[in-house]
């Protein structure tokens, strides 16, 4: 059994998804980082970082990882499912994993902090951390042309890249014209597990519902100062 710590956040997502798509049990603790819960101190034991998401593995001597991709890397090498074994195919899913970590999520993470949370509006950081997430998604783009999947086989390199690119209207990225990305991102929505997944704690409101979404955001703005 798996004890799943996170909140309804891209990063969080990953661990979920992964979880319902590998079908291992696990239960499910919700951290309400708008109250500071990651920093307490029975949380600092688990991930040191006081950040979501973070597992303990129960079955391996109440083992803790912590880190989205880890998490995944962890679940997925512990399953042997998500992602291949031999070296070259490990590789790449890995190396588009990364693209993930090292690119998508920290920037569409700083445009949703310049377009969403803080209350004045600096239009060149908006550009510059937009821009770079449109890029970014066309390099995505030209992957998928060729490929129905980012690294061979579906895996945990497609559900991470998805959990945040399927935010993107929550970031202000324009995401038309790119018709590979959006038959997979269409594609993964299809997937029951994913569309589990991401109801994981709870579902979260959508950008149409406005004065949900400026409560949300109201709260990150406390959050991003944590």
């Amino acid at each position: 059994m798996i004890d799943l710590y996170t909140a309804p956040t891209p990063n969080g997502w990953k661990a979920s998804v992964t979880l319902e798509e590998l079908r291992l049990p696990y239960e499910t603790h919700f951290v309400n980082i708008a109250k500071g819960e990651q920093k307490v101190p029975d949380f600092l034991k688990i991930n040191p970082n006081g950040r979501i998401p973070a597992i303990v593995d129960r079955d391996a001597d109440n083992f803790a990882v912590f880190e989205s991709g880890a998490i995944m890397v962890y679940l997925a090498e512990m399953t042997g499912q998500l992602m291949p074994t031999d070296a070259k195919g490990r590789s790449r899913v890995m190396q588009w994993l990364m693209f993930q970590m090292g690119g998508i999520g920290p920037m569409m993470g700083q445009a949703n902090v310049f377009f969403r949370y803080m209350p004045e509006k600096i239009q060149p950081a908006i550009d510059r951390y937009q821009n770079e997430c449109r890029r970014l998604f066309e390099v995505l783009d030209g992957q998928l042309a060729d490929n129905e999947w980012l690294a061979g086989d579906f895996s945990i390199a497609d559900i991470a890249n998805w959990c945040w690119v399927r935010t993107h209207r929550w970031s202000g990225i324009n995401a038309e014209g790119l018709p590979h990305l959006t038959r997979w991102r269409d594609a993964i929505k299809d997937r029951t597990a994913c569309r589990r997944g991401i109801e994981v704690p709870f579902v979260l409101p959508g950008t149409e519902d406005k004065k949900a979404a400026e409560e949300f955001a109201k709260e990150a703005r406390n959050i991003i100062q944590r």
